[in-house]
């Protein structure tokens, strides 16, 4: 049986302009809204990522934080 999609949850988010305008591009080549969009890649988190890149990517985003948050 499939799951009934509503959105259970909502939260304040911070992100950047590229990656709101990565995350609107996605959603629309998928035909998603944003939510939908975002809630399509939590779900196949590990099957959308590719976990040596994004070990790398990660450290690099953490070691530009402070810098971006100015």
């Amino acid at each position: 049986m499939p799951k009934r999609f509503r959105l259970t949850r909502r939260f304040p988010v911070s992100m950047t302009e590229d990656g709101y305008r990565r995350l609107k591009r996605f959603a629309t080549e998928a035909g998603l809204d944003e939510g939908e969009a975002l809630s399509f890649l939590f779900e196949h988190f590990d099957s959308v990522t590719d976990g040596d890149t994004l070990t790398h990517r990660l450290r690099v985003f953490n070691a530009e934080l402070d810098s971006r948050k100015r």
